[in-house]
């Protein structure tokens, strides 16, 4: 075959409906009630998170909060379809999605009960890259602001997708060296994951604070452990959002523009069925139909290209931020967060997260001090599900 036969055979992504959309604002879903105390409780049981100030009344109320207040990660639990929408923007028919990365900026607005968020949202930009994973794919990135209905920002977010065409992912297979069953674990590697977790617990459950002085560069962070991650726990993840839960939200366009992209048709291989949604809302709550519906459905699963059900990215992004949150205790917040995911988690596996100091900032543009600190989340095998970096504010 000649180098011409070539290009012309080589598999390309149908743009059309996306160079037009980059810059322009998108619509989405809305959630219609303001955040509970239940919806805060759910949402840290789904990630395994158990900060006792988001969900022990007494214990909070005792606090400096003076009661229950959200986790920083509650952010994407407020939004419409894990945050990751106005990065999904255009049709790309036969195509399937991955979660690249997440960023987050943090205004210092803690969420509570009966705070209420809107988002806006914007396409950001997309650039076309080859892949292992599936060949010719497009990473795209999309934001949203966060704001209460005071109109009090309360965090940025950049969200990356890796979009890419499923029948190119099946004829690669990488992830076939995954076996399609879920790794075994003994009773004795059972009892030294629930150590590591019980002592990361432990470690931060009184919610004091590092001060900026005692902390040194390449001080290592208590190591966390979640799972073994089952199918339970992936639909204990999606379940603790609130848009999954059927008649929570509704659909809103953009104000004066004409043509929004808000639910169309992403060209996804599994399509949700909005119209029978109307009748029979499973069929679009994205458990036990629908694109998302890969995650605990193993069979759905391998039709996306991957061996076994797997883990949400939103999941991802939030263990690095409630992980860090913890750290800096009661008097400190997470500014900002940079991660990007290498490759989702897998049914079976243990996801174990890591950080340490990489530099100090007495004075930052936030107005206190700073932490920088590299996270790094692996499974038993040591491969990296996501990395980066984030700023901590700790008290001087």
């Amino acid at each position: 075959m000649s180098k011409r036969d070539a290009e012309q055979n080589q598999v390309k992504l149908d743009l059309s409906d996306i160079t037009h959309r980059v810059g322009k604002p998108v619509g989405g879903g809305q959630l219609l009630e303001p955040c509970t105390g239940l919806d805060i409780r759910r949402w840290v049981m789904g990630l395994d998170y158990p900060n006792p100030i988001h969900w022990d009344e007494e214990f909070a109320r005792n606090s400096k909060f003076g009661g229950i207040v959200a986790p920083q990660s509650m952010c994407v639990c407020l939004d419409f379809g894990d945050g990751v929408a106005p990065s999904l923007v255009g049709c790309i028919p036969h195509s399937h999605m991955l979660f690249g990365g997440e960023e987050w900026w943090f205004y210092g607005h803690r969420i509570r009960p009966g705070d209420q968020l809107f988002q806006d949202r914007r396409f950001h930009d997309y650039k076309e890259v080859d892949t292992k994973f599936a060949g010719p794919s497009l990473i795209t990135r999309g934001d949203t602001i966060h704001r209460t209905q005071h109109g009090t920002i309360v965090a940025k977010e950049r969200a990356t997708s890796v979009r890419y065409l499923v029948a190119e992912a099946e004829k690669r297979k990488m992830y076939e060296k995954n076996p399609t069953k879920a790794p075994v674990w003994t009773p004795e590697e059972l009892k030294k994951i629930a150590k590591i977790r019980r002592d990361w617990i432990l470690s931060g459950r009184k919610g004091v604070s590092p001060h900026f002085d005692e902390i040194k560069v390449g001080d290592k962070l208590p190591r966390r452990a979640i799972g073994p991650h089952t199918i339970q726990s992936f639909a204990s993840e999606w379940r603790a959002f609130p848009f999954t839960t059927w008649g929570a939200y509704k659909w809103v366009g953009v104000p004066g523009m004409k043509d929004p992209w808000i639910n169309q048709d992403a060209g996804w291989t599994i399509i949700p069925d909005y119209k029978e949604g109307e009748i029979d809302p499973r069929a679009i709550d994205g458990l036990y139909s629908g694109p998302a519906s890969g995650h605990t459905n193993t069979s759905a699963g391998a039709e996306l290209g991957l061996p076994r059900a797997y883990g949400y990215g939103t999941s991802m992004g939030a263990w690095p931020i409630d992980y860090l949150a913890y750290w800096a205790g009661h008097d400190g917040m997470v500014r900002h967060s940079n991660m990007s995911f290498r490759t989702p988690v897998f049914e079976g596996d243990v996801t174990y997260v890591d950080g340490e100091v990489t530099a100090k900032q007495a004075e930052s543009p936030w107005g206190g001090a700073l932490v920088s600190i590299k996270v790094v989340l692996t499974n038993q095998d040591g491969v990296v599900s996501v990395s980066g970096t984030a700023e901590v504010e700790v008290p001087i």
